[in-house]
């Protein structure tokens, strides 16, 4: 089991990639777009730095959601 310091970390990274996505899908319309209000990604494949056990944790306290294919999204 990881400690509690490392599931924050993989957390932090979770959430900054996933903002992340989330910017680079809303940067490509032209200001003013719908798409540029409301991200569309909501799911990604976590961050490789973290093993799988990690996600796993995560998911079990609540704080992610298994959406299949290795991927994660905010639960």
């Amino acid at each position: 089991m990881a400690d509690k310091e490392e599931l924050k970390r993989a957390f932090k990274a979770f959430k900054k990639r996933l903002k992340i996505y989330q910017a680079d899908t809303g940067s490509s319309g032209p200001a003013g777009h719908p798409s540029r209000d409301k991200a569309t990604i909501t799911a990604i494949t976590p961050p490789d730095q973290f093993p799988p056990e990690i996600w796993e944790e995560l998911a079990a306290q609540g704080k992610l959601k298994k959406t299949g294919r290795g991927m994660f999204e905010l639960a």
